[in-house]
């Protein structure tokens, strides 16, 4: 079963950026397209604003039962792994 999670940002030159999260088979997959763009693109490692944001609407989802804890939880532990790897680019 698929466990989808879709929002919409606008960029810095005003264009509309649409980001998607899907669960499959226990992964994850991060794809992203502006408007200006015709093909997604797709993320082994996202962004850390757009897995900020995804922490965010997936703990609000939990709030209101439609989203799992464990899936918050896997948001919480990729984010302190990404800032963790950020701060210290020598590991």
């Amino acid at each position: 079963m698929h466990n989808k999670h879709a929002w919409v940002v606008r960029t810095d030159e005003g264009l509309k950026r649409e980001v998607r999260v899907i669960k499959s088979g226990g992964s994850w997959r991060f794809q992203s397209k502006r408007a200006d763009e015709v093909c997604w693109s797709y993320y082994d490692e996202p962004p850390l604003q757009d897995l900020e944001e995804f922490r965010e609407i997936l703990f609000r989802k939990y709030q209101r039962r439609r989203a799992a804890y464990e899936d918050v939880q896997w948001a919480e532990r990729e984010l302190a792994r990404q800032r963790d790897r950020l701060s210290d680019p020598g590991k």
